[in-house]
């Protein structure tokens, strides 16, 4: 949660479900975005999974870091409010994430990638050394790492169960099947 001075000195207290979609136009492509969080030090933007969209990170996570810091997340390129085709490739999506980062007017991030994120993550550290500070790898792993050939085939099998049992597939994809991840992901899916 982060405290703003409202209207007549007021605070006012922001979370991550009342904090408002911005747009901004990178290279004729609009971006949808979210920022949270203390506008002092250096950001740390959110990088987000495979077919993940703005309102798929968890509030908790985003509330309980934006209360230190600046957070900012956004849509890729063709996916959820952001206009645009969706990019074909890791290197293209860090591409996009650098030119939306420099739209910002952000000179230096750390960044958190999550799983294809992560992938995301790792090429603009490659690629644009200046431009991270840190960054956090959580639920990801290296181009050619084992198995990650493989994602394409787990994701259409999780669609498929989650189509045939009316979940969804990232109930399949995020949960283990046994019964405490079971519980937990109908606690975060709502059903």
């Amino acid at each position: 949660m982060t405290r703003l001075t409202g209207p007549g000195g007021a605070v006012v207290n922001v979370t991550w479900k009342d904090t408002p979609t911005k747009h901004i136009n990178v290279g004729g492509v609009t971006f949808a975005y979210r920022e949270l969080g203390a506008d002092a030090g250096v950001p740390l933007v959110f990088l987000h999974h495979l077919t993940a969209v703005l309102d798929d990170w968890d509030p908790r996570v985003i509330d309980g870091i934006a209360a230190k810091r600046r957070v900012i997340t956004f849509d890729n390129r063709g996916i959820g409010a952001s206009g645009g085709s969706v990019p074909h490739s890791v290197d293209a999506m860090a591409r996009d994430a650098v030119a939306f980062i420099r739209a910002l007017g952000l000179d230096q991030v750390d960044l958190l990638g999550f799983s294809l994120g992560g992938g995301v993550a790792q090429v603009i550290a490659l690629e644009e050394p200046e431009l991270v500070r840190k960054v956090i790898l959580a639920g990801t792993g290296p181009a050619g790492g084992g198995g990650i050939n493989e994602v394409t085939k787990v994701a259409a099998k999780a669609y498929v169960r989650g189509a045939l049992t009316l979940k969804g597939p990232k109930h399949y994809l995020f949960f283990t099947r046994t019964p405490a991840g079971k519980r937990a992901a109908r606690t975060t899916w709502r059903g």
